[in-house]
């Protein structure tokens, strides 16, 4: 194989990156990402211990399996956002409304990081709508082929 007929890093790495923003068009990607990166830290700051100096401060609730419950369920409502587009508006009300009951199960949210993530993905999941394949949007753009001229 010659020095000119091996693909190059810098187009493989440009056609990954174009195939990478594809998959991204085509679903709602930023709700999904904020309700993955929402069930972080509601699964994990009820079960943090802080230390101030000789001081353990235990964030742990009485609700702690709820709060890992909650954690959980946001990030498998992000990749359902990923992974079935079609059912983001169920997955996006339920983001939401896990979002409110985290207020109450996990510290209040998370201490409001949670939440704020939760409720702004669940929101970015239902309104996210599906774009016009390019062909269509030429032909529409264009009059459907007929000039009024």
């Amino acid at each position: 194989m010659s020095a000119e007929t091996r693909p190059r890093l810098i187009d493989t790495l440009g056609r990954t990156r174009r195939s990478f923003w594809d998959w991204r068009g085509r679903r709602p990607f930023w709700g999904g990402l904020l309700c993955i990166l929402a069930g972080v830290p509601i699964m994990y700051i009820p079960y943090q211990t802080m230390t101030l100096g000789d001081l353990h401060i235990r964030m742990a609730t009485t609700a702690g399996a709820g709060s890992l419950i909650i954690g959980v369920l946001l990030i498998v409502l992000g990749l359902t956002m990923w992974y079935q587009p079609q059912s983001r508006v169920f997955a996006g009300v339920a983001a939401i409304l896990l979002a409110l009951v985290s207020l109450v199960v996990s510290n209040f949210g998370a201490f409001l990081v949670g939440f704020l993530l939760a409720l702004l993905g669940g929101a970015l999941g239902v309104s996210w709508a599906p774009g016009r394949p390019p062909a269509m949007a030429s032909v529409e753009d264009s009059g459907g082929g007929h000039r009024a001229d």
